[in-house]
């Protein structure tokens, strides 16, 4: 089938996207075929493969750009100072980062066990840049003698669990502002690093 007129590769292909992230978050990746995301965005489903060379592929290219701007993001951070700020500082870069993607955030943290052994390699590989940058700040926190806990690594996971969890039930129409629970989780995690 000829391709629908108006259909252009860069407007068509970014909708497939999004609308692969929005199916994959609400009904999870083993539940959303390529027909279902072809039907939300509009075209046949073998026009897809004209976007993605399959659902794999997909689901990688949606962790990847996740990880990928969560990194660049985090590289434009000023991480200079003493360990305490350095730790407040990626506490409310990751919470305003995650928080207006709560898609991406569901996908990329509950789908990786949907990838195939080479993109799961990617994408953990990509996960453990971010998590180091964590972890060094709490050995610096231990060098400096502000920080005590039991294992970096073990705290690290923790504290980055803990963050992204607020993207599970946080509603920006809520009783809080964002402001007032990034202050609240702050508090959280400096109590719980701190000797």
């Amino acid at each position: 089938m000829a391709r629908k007129q108006g259909s252009h590769s860069d407007i068509t292909g970014p909708k497939v996207r999004e609308a692969a992230l929005r199916l994959i978050a609400r009904h999870g990746y083993a539940a959303v075929s390529m027909r279902q995301i072809a039907a939300e965005v509009g075209v046949q489903a073998g026009a897809l493969y004209n976007y993605t060379p399959d659902k794999q592929s997909l689901l990688f290219d949606l962790m990847h750009d996740h990880m990928s701007a969560l990194l660049a993001a985090w590289s434009n951070v000023d991480t200079a100072g003493p360990a305490l700020l350095r730790l407040q500082a990626f506490t409310g870069f990751h919470i305003r980062f995650h928080l207006p993607r709560a898609d991406q955030v569901f996908v990329s943290y509950m789908e990786l066990r949907n990838l195939n052994p080479e993109n799961f390699a990617v994408i953990e590989s990509l996960r453990h840049r971010y998590e180091d940058a964590l972890e060094d700040i709490l050995r610096a926190g231990e060098a400096e003698g502000v920080f005590a806990v039991a294992d970096t690594r073990v705290t690290t996971m923790a504290v980055i669990a803990m963050l992204t969890g607020l993207s599970n039930w946080y509603r920006h129409d809520g009783r809080l502002e964002t402001d007032v629970i990034e202050a609240i989780y702050w508090d959280l995690v400096r109590k719980a690093v701190t000797a």
